[in-house]
Order: structure tokens, then sequence, then C-alpha cells
């Protein structure tokens, strides 16, 4: 079978949609070695190409798709699909090509989530008609959907009225270096490397208002004189980061919260840039803290149980999906009893061994394998 994918995110985006993309085609490829893997790429960027140049590259070749590319993504890469005798295609982040559905090309798209439809007030207008008549497009024409959840499946239903057995909830895997365990030296030679304090809670995801970054900064305002471990963050953001530095600044958290992407080491290292060293950041943490307000999956719940480490997360939308039995969970919007748990895990180590042992096994469910296999079913159902 030769399977086509759009990856534009594999080479360009390096948050969850790219870690989505590049973890699926290399457990595919891994697992279904007998099939060819085809990556449709309107750009491919060296950040990210070293990991997939195993696979055969595709790119617009020809004027007019050379000069706009997105428009190559969108409409001319069908033609590149009959060139290159694709049996399926699979859009990987909420799209596919127009016109694909007369081109004889069954098609797959994966619907990560409908966050835009739930909360159109963190969105600009044209965003959201824009997502909209993508997301509706492919919904409509592509020949079989995955979510990522069954949120976004209730979702898709309750939203779009697209029809329950044209959707199959495959969850996502993280990628394997998660569950491996990093060497205690090379722990410490990336903990100098960032200058990481010898606890540190953790933190991993965009700096935006769903990610409710301000109730975990209110949690450790809570526990600044009971607790001395501070909180490292990874990740960037616009005006909600502003909202979290000005908190911070009031109440006198500078050295409470860390923003390790600010740090001038984190935004030259290929290492940080690529995410190689996140699973020794991992798994030097305390725990991961993950109080969002809604998701369409949250894999670094994810990455955090295959490293072994606690999680703290909340109790609504899919959190409690991807954490199962081995996370602690909360009202996201509670400090209190988030800065409970927090200082719990922190102050009993048998209780935080009991969440590590939970979330490894936890993990094990969501193993690349298993996710490969769960998605190439759902490529055999429209190519026998």
């Amino acid at each position: 079978m030769r399977i086509g994918f759009d990856a534009k995110r594999a080479f360009q985006n390096g948050t969850g949609l790219g870690h989505y993309s590049r973890t699926l085609i290399a457990s595919l490829a891994q697992h279904f070695p007998a099939h060819e893997y085809y990556l449709f790429a309107p750009k491919v960027t060296q950040r990210f190409a070293k990991g997939l140049h195993p696979y055969k590259i595709i790119s617009p070749g020809s004027f007019p798709y050379r000069l706009f590319r997105s428009a190559w993504r969108s409409l001319g890469i069908v033609k590149d699909l009959r060139i290159n005798k694709i049996d399926v295609f699979h859009g990987l982040s909420h799209e596919i090509p127009r016109g694909i559905q007369s081109s004889g090309i069954p098609s797959v798209v994966t619907m990560h989530d409908l966050i835009f439809e739930r909360f159109p007030q963190q969105y600009n207008k044209i965003d959201i008609l824009i997502y909209r008549s993508k997301f509706k497009y492919a919904c409509k024409h592509a020949n079989s959907i995955i979510a990522i959840s069954q949120q976004t499946k209730e979702d898709l239903i309750n939203f779009y009225q697209v029809a329950a057995d044209k959707i199959t909830v495959c969850y996502q895997s993280c990628d394997e270096s998660f569950s491996r365990q990093v060497p205690a030296l090379e722990q410490e030679q990336i903990r100098q490397l960032y200058q990481l304090p010898p606890r540190y809670f953790l933190s991993v995801g965009s700096i935006i208002e769903r990610k409710n970054l301000l109730t975990v900064c209110k949690a450790m305002l809570l526990l600044k004189d009971r607790l001395s471990i501070p909180l490292v963050v990874i990740g960037k953001g616009g005006d909600y980061k502003v909202k979290l530095q000005h908190f911070i600044k009031e109440h006198h958290l500078q050295d409470h919260i860390i923003f390790l992407s600010d740090n001038a080491e984190a935004n030259s290292n290929e290492g940080f840039e690529s995410s190689a060293h996140f699973p020794a950041i991992y798994q030097m943490a305390e725990a991961m803290i993950y109080p969002s307000t809604f998701e369409g999956f949250g894999i670094p719940i994810l990455e955090a149980l295959s490293s072994g480490l606690p999680v703290i997360t909340s109790n609504v939308s899919c959190m409690p999906e991807a954490g199962g039995d081995a996370a602690a969970y909360i009202d996201p919007l509670d400090a209190e009893e988030l800065a409970s748990k927090m200082e719990a895990i922190a102050n009993n180590k048998e209780l935080a061994a009991v969440m590590s042992a939970k979330g490894l096994a936890h993990a094990a469910h969501f193993s690349t394998e298993k996710t490969a296999d769960a998605i190439m079913q759902v490529y055999k159902k429209l190519v026998p």
C-alpha cells in the first residue's frame, strides 16, 4: 500500500500537531514496514527533516505552486497524489485537499479538537471562519474520520452532526524516547545546560488562556512559604503570558516560576528545539502540572506518564481519558486543591512512587504499536 500524508505539520510544527504527525508516521513505518510512506510537504525545514528523511518526500515542483505552496497543499496536491499512485491519503491535522473526493483516492482525516467552536472568544473571527470551513469540508468529504479522543468524537457529532459510524477513536501515542530511562549522567548534563534547580514542578504547553497556567501560579503563591520547589514552564505565549508575568511580579514569584523557553540556551540549542532533551527534563521533575480547561487529548499527560512522572490534571474534558487511573484530578479553577495535590506529591515519596508505577502501566495502553495498528485498520477498510 502507498500511503500519503499531509506532512506540513510534521516539518513545520514543534508542538502538539507536529509531535502527533512525526510520531504517527514513524510508528507506522516501524510496525508496518512493508508499506510505502509518502510525505507531501509544502516546505521542508531542517529542524525536523533529520528524523523524516527515510521517507519519500514530495514538495511542489512547478509553477505556480512553487510560489504558492499553501495553494498546492489545499488543491494542487491531488495531481501529485495521482502521479505517485497513492492508495490512501491521510490529512493529519483537520484538513484534506479540495477535490480529492473526485480523484478516486480514498482519504482519512484526523480531527484533534473543535476548541475554537467551544471557546470562540479566544480566537480571531476570521480564523474561526477559515477553520470552520476547512474542518467541515474535511468531515464531509473524507472517507473516514479519526478522532484522537472520545471527547473529540462527541464534539464532531454535536457541533457538525457527523455520523458516529464515520468516526473511529484512535488514541495517539507519544515519542518512545519518553519511556526510555535517561542515564543519570545525561540528566545531570541537561540540568546544568539549562540551569535547572535540584527539584521542580513542570508545566508544558502553549501559554494561552485555555491551558490555565494562571491557576498554577496561584497555587505556587499558596505554596510560596510552605514549599521551596519552583515551577519550570516549557511553552511560548503572547498576551496571556504578559498577564501571568504581571501576576508573578505583583506577588514576588520571580524566583518561583521559571520560563524555560525564555532561556538563552533553550532558544539556541537543537536538543531543546527538537524536544530531544524533554525526556530528561520530564524525568527529573517532581510532577507534571496540567490543569487545562479543555483539550483534544493532552499529549503532555501521556509524555509524563510514559516518563514515570506523577501527573496532576483537570477532571474535565478528555483529561481523564489520557490520565486514566494514574493521574491525580482537580477542579482546574481551584488553586487550593491544586496546591494541596502538589504539596502531597512533593512531601510523600511513597505516593509519588505509586503514581509513577501506575503511570507507566497506564501509558503502556498508548504504545506506538497499538496506535499504529488502530490507524492501519482504518486504512485497510478503505483499501482492502
